[in-house]
């Protein structure tokens, strides 16, 4: 007979989103080529973030963080 043990019986909190995507923008022409490479997670102190890169671009180009579901190309430039 099978017993189950669990070390800490009170409910796990649900995974929290990210609150930043980063893309790479590769500018080619008058047109920039946007890739996701990782997210972004905010501190609970609000001091700073958490950047996790799933790919780094080696080609140049920038990254840009925007809030999850925001269309891309739709950032302002400096």
């Amino acid at each position: 007979m099978a017993r189950n043990y669990t070390k800490n019986s009170a409910p796990k909190p649900e995974p929290k989103g990210p609150d930043l995507v980063a893309w790479h923008v590769a500018e080619k022409g008058e047109k920039g080529f946007w890739t996701r490479i990782g997210a972004a997670w905010g501190h609970k102190d609000g001091e700073g973030l958490t950047l996790q890169l799933d790919l780094v671009p080696v080609t140049g180009g920038r990254i840009v963080l925007r809030p999850p579901g925001k269309p891309e190309g739709e950032e302002g430039r400096d």
